[in-house]
């Protein structure tokens, strides 16, 4: 028996140093393979893409997780103690784990069998977040420990929270809880109340399972928990946990917080940084500040967007978007969901009919609440029967819609109105003439709508907005504003098929000799084809390329003087630009400056701005370069001006400002409807038309684009002083007979006044003018013009 005892004691000595030696050699092996923590000092937590105004104004975020990291000294010390008194109560007291937690989950492991409490302090959560996998083993948790161990060797009690606060997922795409206080409150972290700290902190054990949003009871209980462990511990008195427990749970989804709309801007912007930075764009805490004003930004969303709605309204209602039948009281649940369904479209939710009278209607929204919609809000709604044609205007109620039927609903100031989502589209694009900075973008109706871009990647004929480039490539050859061209019957042979074009003006009326000043102002459609006949088409392509157009937009056809080129807006605004800075052409541009999460400026731009002053030989390689004298510039601005006083868009008059300057554009068929305008300080153009390439607006530039110009213009200058272009050395003004163009006599009667560049003016009349009565030409005449010519 003493013998047996023997062996066993020394089997059980041999077994222990042999566990001993494999078990140190395990620690050993595990520490060894342990993971370095100094990275943590400076960890860099993923955080997505912002994008902000030139005023500092967030536009657009881009990136899966929503994080905004805080320094421990702008957290809250409630939210801290909130935490702690739930998470880990001894946290400032043990080195990195805590012995009676890990006690008490081991007996629960061996009483069970189940491992639901993991004893983890919060160093080892931070452990297992930064550096090892979720799974629940034995071997992951003696890593998290060693881990844990090592963290706070290497970091401060303060550094170690922060990491945990700002690296938690807290449900609902919320990693850390600055990010969780906008996303279930709509505010910064610092403005919660304590009910609202104590909310956050309980979420940390299940975002799931105890997100306020999806499980409103689980997550009311948690909370009440979490004020029940900071009273026991003291942090908070009886006062306030008695208050906070009866407030109730007032968490709610609240979305990204943008300040500026302008989501074509945020995607223009997100692909170009993407081409650049690749995929770490939306993870490394990129901040982008553009050239867009958000003053600006907020004009031309609402004049596109009324000035859409304005048009749309004017063709008619084209009726209900589905019916849900006859409303019963069992039926409005179901209602209520299939409605939540459907999206509201740029402020026009839908909403179905549940109840009418003679003038006025009953809806239900999406929220379930019951709006009624006034007669006031009705009455426009005379039926489409097709694109150009209307029916009577209604009478009553349910002459317009049916019980069931699903429409759009627009709040405005004078109550509930009926809509319908515009079947047209509308963009609009300022610029600043200086430098090319993009000051607002409007690129579609609604962007969750449609993301098609219209302003950078619509290619669309200009209509009569061109004509100025033509004009500007004949004054550059010697034609002056009193060149007169007769405005006549024209006939352009076709070559190829030996068909004939037989062109009109708008008012399909002819007018005779017309100085070109009138012609471009009143935008005369025969002038410009002999116009541009009389250049010669070759030299007018090359010319109007200093514009920025290319030879491929250009067509090789006398046509081209009416604007059948295909440009995008963006394109427009760009050439109109030149006229408006005196002739330097500026590449338009969005992005301004770049910081990375250091707040360096790891990019900023430089534009070739255009030069206004001391433009000296030592320093013209600095500035954008000039395309066309400022002279030029000057002299179609001038035309251009009359266009808005006393030509094809009077109606911009009513802005009541003598520096404005623009052309209207219609083409064929009235397919596109354009404005494009300016002063010294804002270049604009408003695009209005169909996606479908071929489908009419029955209505003309200044009908259903100038509008939206007119809009835009009123908000985006008010409160600045007039700034018209400075008339420039080179230009004088001579006193010209208004029939013939000629230098008038002293004592003519009849004489006004015209712009000339010195080398241009004209003589005095001397003979009779001939008048040119040609009825046929071919492209490819290159006559020279001059003051007071006739041709």
């Amino acid at each position: 028996m003493n013998a047996l005892l023997r062996f066993l004691r020394k089997l059980l000595l041999i077994t222990c140093m042999t566990l001993s030696v494999v078990g140190v050699g395990i620690l050993y092996y595990m520490v060894f393979q342990l993971p370095s923590v100094d990275e943590l000092k400076t960890i860099q937590l993923q955080v997505p893409l912002q994008i902000f105004t030139h005023d500092n104004k967030l536009l657009a975020e881009y990136g899966e997780v929503r994080r905004i990291p805080l320094p421990y000294d702008q957290i809250p010390k409630q939210l801290i103690d909130a935490v702690l008194a739930t998470e880990d109560q001894r946290y400032f007291q043990h080195p990195g784990i805590d012995i009676p937690g890990l006690m008490r989950a081991a007996i629960k492991l061996a009483a069970t069998g189940r491992k639901d409490e993991g004893g983890s302090t919060i160093t080892m959560q931070v452990a297992r977040s930064f550096y090892l996998n979720p799974h629940k083993t034995f071997g992951r948790k003696l890593r998290e420990i060693l881990i844990a161990l090592k963290i706070e060797h290497k970091l401060s009690k303060q550094k170690i929270l922060e990491l945990y606060l700002n690296k938690i997922f807290l449900g609902a795409r919320a990693y850390g809880v600055e990010a969780a206080a906008e996303i279930y409150y709509g505010k910064s972290l610092n403005q919660l109340s304590l009910d609202q700290y104590a909310m956050l902190a309980g979420l940390p054990q299940a975002p799931s399972a105890l997100n306020p949003l999806t499980h409103p009871a689980a997550a009311l209980k948690r909370r009440n928990h979490v004020l029940s462990r900071m009273y026991e511990l003291h942090y908070i008195s009886e006062k306030a946990y008695k208050a906070a427990i009866d407030t109730p749970l007032n968490a709610r989804y609240h979305d990204l917080q943008i300040q500026v709309k302008a989501p074509y801007v945020g995607e223009l912007i997100r692909q170009q940084l993407q081409q650049l930075y690749g995929d770490k764009v939306f993870t490394d805490n990129y901040k982008i500040y553009t050239t867009i004003d958000s003053q600006l930004q907020n004009a031309a969303n609402q004049s596109v967007r009324e000035g859409l709605i304005a048009y749309d309204q004017r063709h008619g209602y084209r009726g209900p978007e589905q019916n849900f039948g006859m409303p019963s009281l069992k039926h409005m649940e179901e209602w209520e969901k299939t409605l939540s369904k459907l999206p509201t479209v740029n402020g026009l939710e839908p909403a179905a009919v549940v109840d009418m009278s003679e003038h006025t209607v009953t809806v239900l929204r999406a929220s379930g609440a019951i709006v009624m919609i006034p007669w006031q809000g009705l009455s426009w709604a005379r039926k489409q029967i097709n694109p150009d044609l209307l029916g009577h205007l209604p009478k009553v109620a349910n002459e317009i819609v049916e019980l069931g039927d699903v429409i759009r609903l627009m709040d405005t100031k004078q109550g509930w109105r009926l809509s319908q989502i515009p079947a047209a589209e509308a963009g609009l694009i300022a610029l600043n003439p200086v430098n090319g900075g993009i000051l607002a973008l409007v690129g579609g109706f609604d962007f969750q709508h449609s993301g098609f871009n219209r302003i950078t990647s619509a290619n669309r004929q200009p209509g009569s907005s061109l004509k100025p480039f033509v004009y500007s490539a004949a004054l550059d050859k010697g034609y002056t504003l009193a060149t007169v061209i007769n405005d006549a019957p024209i006939v352009v042979e076709n070559p190829t098929d030996n068909s004939l074009w037989r062109p009109q003006n708008d008012e399909h009326r002819f007018y005779g000799p017309t100085r070109l000043r009138d012609a471009l102002t009143l935008s005369r459609n025969l002038v410009s084809i002999r116009l541009l006949n009389l250049i010669s088409l070759p030299y007018a392509i090359h010319y109007m390329q200093r514009f920025g157009f290319t030879a491929e937009q250009l067509p090789a056809g006398l046509s081209l003087a009416l604007g059948t080129a295909v440009v995008t807006p963006l394109q427009m605004a760009t050439a109109y630009a030149v006229f408006a800075n005196s002739g330097f052409k500026v590449v338009p541009y969005a992005i301004d400056t770049i910081r990375n999460r250091e707040g360096e400026v790891i990019y900023q731009a430089k534009p070739l701005a255009a030069c206004l002053t001391n433009c000296t030989a030592q320093n013209i390689n600095s500035y954008a370069p000039r395309v066309i004298s400022a002279q030029n510039a000057y002299l179609i601005t001038s035309t251009l001006h009359d266009v808005i006083q006393r030509g094809t868009a009077k109606l911009a008059r009513s802005l009541q400002r003598k520096d404005l300057a623009g052309k209207t554009g219609t083409t064929q068929n009235q397919v596109d409807a354009w404005f494009a305008g300016y002063n010294s300080d804002v270049i604009a153009v408003a695009w209005v038309g169909y996606d479908q390439q071929q489908r009419s607006l029955h209505e003309w530039g200044n009908q259903a684009a100038l509008p939206l110009w007119i809009q835009f213009m009123q908000a985006a200058l008010e409160g600045r002083p007039e700034h018209p272009i400075e008339q420039p050395s080179g230009i004088v003004s001579v006193r010209i007979d208004p029939l013939t163009g000629k230098r008038a006599g002293s004592h003519d009667p009849t004489g006004t006044f015209e712009y000339f560049m010195t080398p241009f003016t004209p003589e005095e009349e001397k003979n009779p003018v001939a008048q040119d009565n040609s009825t046929t030409t071919t492209p490819g005449n290159n006559a020279e013009g001059g003051g007071g010519s006739v041709y």
